[in-house]
């Protein structure tokens, strides 16, 4: 009896930075999601899904130290604590031990003080208790599929996906731990017109949704010579983790953090006027041009971006396109055109990005295959259409119409009615109990149901059926067909 008094009496709660949505909640999502579905097949897209869990193996390595760290790990099995006192267990667990002994003394293996087992390093102990993990993203996933299944997709490939997404990062405004993300990739083409599209796709979206954006825009190839031209080279990695912070942290401090990356002052020095670069677009290249004149490499993102900005002024998009010379976009993957899109006058991070990525089907054994995509977070695009109130009224009810319940006889007639309704496309409800009507209508009330009808012995004998209006309060005697024009309009 005291077991069960304490059970009863937990707080009930879910994780942080995960949540729940209400019905309401949920039809403002759908309207999201239905539309971005609608543009990528406007685009030509599919659609795929893959599991949510992935083997670690495919997942590590992939996003670099920072992404790694975020990955959520999975147990084994079930039950597997109950066993980790299994010998074969032990005998793993010596091993190591006696292996990380080796590394210690040859400064290759970090002693943790103060833990028991410090002996064991928690990178090589991983794949003992957890061989899979929650999908960080659905770009390492995609790679994946498309190298177990390239016999079996035409390439170029476009496809879509819509599914959550785990991080183990933590919770704050607008960042979750369990949250949706809207891919769209084209894989097995080179040709820059797809990052022009994929342009052309956010432009399509964000006009719908009626959020002003600026889409940003940078290459990977550019950062590459910005390291060469500033002479380093082999800390392209330092740096862009530096530069993905600027507009989270602030110029100072991320010039501290490059400080204690091992950068220069001198070093720093000249690449600050790069971060803080101003101006319209074209100007940008034209400084770039002259800074990277000894960076091969980076002439050629230059060169790329150029490409991309001439389409983007043709199609009209150039007063949303800014071309960034701070965005880096932390992910180590991407190699070519990055992309990263925020709201205009609203506190929130991107709420879009992606880029271009020259070799991850390569790390799975299908080199040569370059792809470019990218991603709506549609938990910060719910969050600032909330915010901003852009959600159309009519989205509050799923429910158009409410048929009142008067007894058995009429449950008959009204079965038949509905049925007619649902069919011309009307969402539409029969209250399933015969209770008082005052409590049929606060039920029609607190689902924000436009209409409700009432249909007693006169309305079954005429077939004039009595209409209300939920919001005016009118009633009147409509046949069904002038119901259901009534309705539609």
């Amino acid at each position: 009896m005291h077991k069960d008094l304490t059970v009863a009496s937990q707080k009930t709660s879910i994780p942080k930075g995960t949540r729940d949505f209400t019905p309401d909640e949920m039809v403002r999502r759908d309207y999201i999601f239905d539309h971005i579905r609608q543009v990528f097949q406007l685009f030509g897209y599919q659609p795929i899904e893959t599991p949510a869990m992935e083997n670690l193996s495919t997942l590590l390595g992939k996003y670099g130290d920072e992404g790694d760290k975020l990955l959520f790990k999975i147990l084994n099995s079930g039950n597997f604590l109950e066993e980790i006192q299994n010998s074969e267990f032990k005998v793993q667990s010596s091993k190591l031990k006696i292996q990380n002994t080796e590394q210690i003394e040859s400064g290759s293996a970090e002693v943790i003080p103060g833990c028991n087992d410090r002996l064991l390093d928690y990178r090589a102990m991983t794949p003992m208790i957890a061989e899979k993990g929650l999908r960080y993203d659905l770009t390492v996933p995609f790679a994946r599929f498309v190298v177990q299944r390239q016999n079996e997709i035409s390439f170029p490939f476009k496809r879509y996906q819509i599914q959550p997404v785990w991080r183990a990062d933590r919770p704050q405004k607008g960042r979750y731990r369990e949250f949706f993300q809207c891919d769209v990739d084209v894989i097995g083409s080179n040709s820059l017109l797809n990052e022009v599209e994929l342009v052309q796709i956010i432009d399509e979206v964000f006009t719908f949704l009626e959020i002003r954006v600026t889409i940003h825009l940078n290459n990977r190839k550019i950062l590459a010579g910005i390291a060469e031209a500033i002479g380093l080279p082999d800390k392209l990695t330092d740096i862009t983790v530096a530069m993905d912070k600027l507009d989270k942290i602030g110029l100072e401090k991320v010039q501290e953090e490059l400080a204690g990356r091992g950068i220069g002052r001198e070093e720093i020095e000249r690449l600050t006027p790069i971060l803080t670069l101003e101006g319209e677009n074209d100007e940008k290249v034209g400084i770039l041009t002259n800074f990277l004149s000894g960076s091969e490499t980076g002439l050629k993102g230059l060169e790329e971006m150029r490409t991309v900005l001439i389409h983007l002024k043709e199609l009209g998009l150039n007063n949303r396109s800014n071309f960034d010379t701070s965005l880096a976009r932390g992910l180590s993957y991407y190699t070519g055109t990055i992309f990263e899109v925020k709201a205009v006058g609203v506190t929130m991070g991107s709420i879009c990005g992606g880029g271009r990525y020259d070799n991850l089907t390569g790390i799975f054994g299908l080199p040569g295959m370059s792809g470019v995509g990218i991603s709506f977070g549609a938990d910060r695009i719910y969050d600032i259409m909330n915010e901003l109130n852009l959600f159309p009224e009519t989205l509050k009810a799923a429910t158009r119409v409410l048929f009142i319940n008067f007894g058995s006889e009429e449950e008959k007639y009204c079965l038949k009615v509905l049925t007619i309704i649902r069919k011309a496309g009307i969402p539409a409800e029969l209250y399933p109990d015969p209770v008082k009507i005052k409590k049929q209508m606060e039920y029609a009330n607190r689902k924000n149901i436009p209409f409700v009808v009432l249909i007693g012995n006169d309305e079954m004998k005429s077939g004039l059926l009595t209409l209300k209006d939920m919001h005016s309060g009118e009633q009147e005697k409509l046949t069904l067909e002038e119901i259901i024009r009534k309705i539609e309009n």
